[in-house]
């Protein structure tokens, strides 16, 4: 599966494809408190986690575009995930035909840039390859993610609600 997958490199980054090997680490991201607090508001069970995971590679396979395994260059340790995917979100808003851009990190690794370099470099490669509108939704709490998706170039496209959640959208233009 993961030959589906662009490898990317940037200067500290490798954005690679989710391997089984990323389980463990995954389930560690997605079960975190600090991470979850703003996306769903819940640690994920290793079983949720894991789903998610296949969910990342099913995108790859079904839709050619997903999520990728961000692991830290130097170290080669997973660090988190950024990429796209096709949820098909029950929103007020007509997302039909919008890929949807998202990002994770673990907490040691929050503040150091990393997030919007991988942010960046899956924006470079989806103007090449994604040929649709690209948006995000955040919850309005989450300012450290509302920041970056606006260093990335995302604009302000109202609020919604997502399982009576409120939500901000933003929108990215991809090609």
């Amino acid at each position: 599966m993961e030959a589906l997958v662009p490898v990317i490199t940037t200067d500290r980054l490798v954005l690679r494809g989710h391997t089984l090997a990323d389980a463990a680490e995954q389930a560690q991201l997605w079960g975190d408190e600090e991470v979850t607090r703003f996306i769903g508001g819940d640690p994920s069970s290793p079983e949720e986690s894991w789903s998610r995971l296949l969910r990342y590679a099913g995108h790859w396979h079904m839709l050619g575009f997903g999520y990728w395994a961000v692991e830290e260059r130097a170290s080669g340790r997973y660090i988190g995930c950024a990429g796209f995917a096709d949820y098909q979100r029950a929103l007020t808003k007509d997302v039909t035909g919008m890929a949807e851009m998202g990002w994770t990190f673990m907490p040691a690794f929050h503040g150091k840039g990393y997030a919007l370099e991988a942010v960046q470099a899956a924006q470079a490669w989806a103007a090449e390859h994604l040929k649709r509108p690209v948006f995000c939704m955040i919850n309005p709490e989450n300012q450290p993610s509302i920041r970056l998706a606006l260093r990335a170039g995302f604009t302000a496209d109202g609020e919604d609600q997502y399982h009576g959640r409120p939500v901000n959208l933003y929108c990215y233009q991809a090609a």
